[in-house]
């Protein structure tokens, strides 16, 4: 099966690539995804653009980062994992006491094996991440005047560039399906890679489908700025052919299934995820939009509104392991990453083969100069034209052919005749 080729791409070949939002590190995952998938489009944004209330982050590299003990042994050392250095970390080159270097150093007392994972990509400071036991041992082994040096090798440019990366399958639809996942995160294997797993399936999947009816948009973004930037520059485009869509997190354990449904948990891409649930008969947690946190918060925030619904096994924050160091290739499993798989094909297919027709033409059209309102006004013929008229009142991209059809109170056979007539005279597209 391709999953388990990409999960062991996954595995082997991104995961000890240390990433952040911008860099080299990002750069380095999308050529291996490129290597896979040739039609990737790899796209550059300069740090300083403005995107809608944002601002691209200057671009950050880590070379390397360590602490120094007063015997010039490394008891903090990056290249032993990359979680160490705290995101977008400043570069550091100085000597510490104790007492102020533990300001500097973060764990977590609740789980003492796991080494947090820790940024600050907006406000400038530095700062290491190890597992508690060692920060106790650092405390016992060391007096609070005993000097340590501490170097963070990296670099803050201004003039670097946001990297992103895009493919798009062609369907014999303008509509499209929005499919996005995230690649900033270093060294964690459910709450980074499973996603791109994933997409990387999908895309393996679809893209040997002959006559695709619609479009498939695949995004391989960093986190929340990524997407923001990408609405930024493309949101004309999206708002009128994407049709839903799916964000893809934390999708490779085996614990459970669970999805986020879109704001306001009724647009199509809500219910053709839980079609899909229900045809692989898979019992699954659902969560609200209340309880966002990754980027469809972006894809349905107020302006984009954009039907854009999670699918997760077990979700972002929900797990003990999640933004740790214990987020690794132990959690995330060939099985786990093939159930995720399953859900989001099946639901992208349900989406796919819905007809979804769409008004083309601003305001009311004139039906008559189209042969479609009677020159003798009767009640018995106008009722015909207030049909086509209801259907195109409906017809905004939100509802299926079997919504519009319960809502004007006709049959299905009655509303793909006024579907066929209306296309024909190019007043809808679907």
């Amino acid at each position: 099966m391709s999953s388990d080729k990409f999960f062991s791409i996954a595995k082997n070949d991104l995961f000890p690539i240390c990433r952040s939002l911008t860099g080299k590190g990002i750069r380095k995952t999308l050529q291996i995804i490129k290597k896979e998938f040739p039609i990737l489009k790899i796209h550059k944004i300069k740090s300083g653009t403005k995107v809608f209330d944002w601002t691209i982050p200057p671009e950050w590299n880590l070379y390397d980062g360590y602490i120094l003990d007063k015997y010039n042994k490394k008891i903090v050392d990056f290249k032993k994992n990359n979680l160490h250095v705290v995101g977008y970390s400043a570069p550091i080159n100085k000597f510490l006491s104790k007492n102020k270097l533990f300001k500097h150093i973060y764990s977590l007392p609740n789980q003492q094996n796991a080494i947090p994972y820790i940024t600050s990509y907006y406000k400038k400071t530095w700062g290491f991440c190890v597992n508690h036991l060692e920060k106790k041992k650092i405390d016992k082994d060391y007096k609070d005047r005993d000097k340590f040096k501490v170097v963070i090798k990296s670099n803050l440019n201004p003039k670097g560039n946001l990297n992103y990366g895009e493919i798009l399958i062609k369907g014999t639809s303008k509509q499209e399906i929005l499919i996005s996942t995230y690649i900033c995160h270093p060294s964690m294997a459910n709450n980074e890679l499973s996603g791109p797993v994933v997409s990387m399936s999908l895309i393996d999947y679809f893209s040997k489908i002959k006559n695709l009816d619609k479009t498939l948009r695949f995004l391989f973004i960093p986190e929340t700025i990524g997407s923001i930037a990408y609405l930024s520059k493309h949101l004309s485009h999206l708002k009128k052919n994407i049709i839903g869509g799916y964000n893809l997190t934390c999708i490779g354990d085996e614990r459970q299934h669970s999805c986020m449904l879109s704001k306001y948990a009724n647009s199509i891409s809500d219910r053709s995820l839980l079609e899909a649930y229900k045809k692989l008969k898979i019992k699954f947690k659902k969560y609200s939009f209340l309880q966002r946190g990754s980027d469809e918060r972006q894809y349905n925030s107020p302006g984009i509104d954009l039907p854009i619904a999670g699918i997760f096994r077990t979700k972002f924050a929900e797990y003990p392991e999640y933004h740790t160091s214990l987020d690794d290739f132990s959690l995330v499993t060939k099985k786990g990453i093939r159930g995720g798989f399953n859900v989001a094909k099946t639901a992208i297919n349900i989406l796919r083969k819905k007809i979804i027709p769409k008004n083309i033409i601003l305001c009311e059209p004139q039906m008559g100069r189209r042969g479609l309102y009677p020159s003798l006004s009767t009640t018995k013929k106008n009722k015909g034209v207030i049909n086509y008229m209801s259907f195109l009142q409906y017809a905004d991209g939100k509802n299926e052919l079997n919504d519009i059809a319960k809502i004007l109170s006709l049959t299905l056979y009655q509303t793909r005749k006024i579907l066929k007539v209306l296309k024909k005279n190019k007043l809808i597209e679907c």
